[in-house]
């Protein structure tokens, strides 16, 4: 037996019932996606005359998971789609439900950070505990987010670590957002997952670093009369001159619009800024601590 991306694969090559993407029934409109996309896959196996015995045995999936996956209980893996779609000649159409799918298979709450995050033309991030989602590797997100206590099952660890990834996308986009970073010193020097994972975490901030559009600078403990010590900022910018911006220590934490309140979150950042080291002397104090992680 191994583990195949949070599958569990047997012996015989059948895969069986694996914890999967759990649907949250908070969620109405992906509760209404997953269930839309289970009927199509039922619709389409009975008309091809094919029992779910037969089907799970096909594609290499537990029986049991069949059954979930139709009933809208389970949310489908990309790979679980492209199987059916060759066991049951679909040609394409079923796979094609992965854009549908991609959607919902991470948390609502997450989703929507995504979605401000893929429109925002500039994104300022101050961060006092731990790096910025965005900056984090997927063994380093890994590590941190199972330090969460309730500790996440293993499910849920899996779409947090996996909903984060995907945000990344952010610095692929085309035109590409301003991003800025100020990270505390502590922040890289932590070594969330041991010191092999941070490591590796730093070597990728230097190759974010390198990127035209990031800015990534290091605030030194030693500074500690910044007004960031009340814990993270964020501001997201878009195009339409609107923005929208959270602090751990304003405004309830809630995340607010109103123009007076980010006025008050920008000033606090450009302090933040200002004391920072630069971007080159950042780079040079990420290059230091590589090198004695």
């Amino acid at each position: 037996m191994s583990v195949d991306g949070g599958a569990v694969r047997l012996g015989d090559g059948v895969r069986a019932d694996e914890p999967g993407w759990e649907v949250d029934p908070d969620d109405e409109w992906g509760v209404a996606v997953v269930a839309t996309v289970g009927r199509q896959l039922k619709l389409r196996r009975e008309a091809v005359g094919m029992r779910a015995a037969e089907f799970a045995a096909a594609v290499g999936y537990g029986e049991d998971l069949v059954y979930k996956v139709e009933g809208g209980k389970r949310i489908p893996r990309p790979e679980y789609l492209e199987r059916a779609d060759e066991v049951l000649g679909a040609g394409g159409l079923l796979a094609a439900m992965k854009e549908d799918v991609a959607k919902v298979r991470y948390p609502k709450k997450v989703r929507d950070l995504a979605k401000l995050e893929s429109q925002a033309v500039e994104i300022l991030s101050y961060g006092s505990h731990n790096l910025h989602g965005l900056l984090q590797t997927e063994e380093y997100a890994h590590a941190l987010l199972s330090t969460r206590r309730p500790a996440l099952s293993e499910d849920e660890l899996e779409r947090a670590v996996a909903a984060r990834m995907a945000r990344r996308a952010v610095f692929e986009r085309r035109p590409a957002p301003e991003l800025s970073f100020v990270q505390e010193e502590v922040t890289l020097q932590r070594p969330v997952g041991g010191p092999a994972v941070l490591r590796r975490q730093l070597e990728h901030l230097l190759e974010l670093a390198q990127l035209r559009q990031v800015d990534i600078q290091v605030m030194p403990t030693a500074r500690g009369d910044h007004p960031g010590t009340g814990g993270r900022i964020q501001v997201l910018k878009f195009g339409d001159g609107t923005a929208v911006g959270r602090a751990d220590d304003e405004f309830g934490s809630r995340p607010v619009t109103d123009p007076r309140h980010l006025r008050i979150l920008e000033l606090r950042y450009g302090i933040i800024r200002a004391e920072a080291l630069t971007a080159r002397e950042s780079l040079a104090f990420i290059e230091q601590a590589l090198g004695e992680t």
